[in-house]
């Protein structure tokens, strides 16, 4: 049981180091604030994580 609950934690992982090889600090930056966006339900800072997230994709 224990196991199924480590696959997303080690994704998660995986993913955030991905996108701070990739974008940098900024994109983890953008993670943050989409991810408490996310929790706080707050649509402003998921709006903003998700659109600085977008434009750095585009850039790259």
């Amino acid at each position: 049981m224990r196991f199924m609950q480590l696959i997303p934690a080690v994704a998660v992982v995986g993913f955030q180091e991905a996108m701070q090889w990739k974008f940098g600090p900024l994109g983890i930056a953008c993670l943050v604030l989409l991810g408490i966006g996310l929790k706080a339900r707050s649509t402003t800072c998921t709006t903003v994580g998700a659109v600085v997230l977008v434009l750095l994709m585009t850039q790259a």
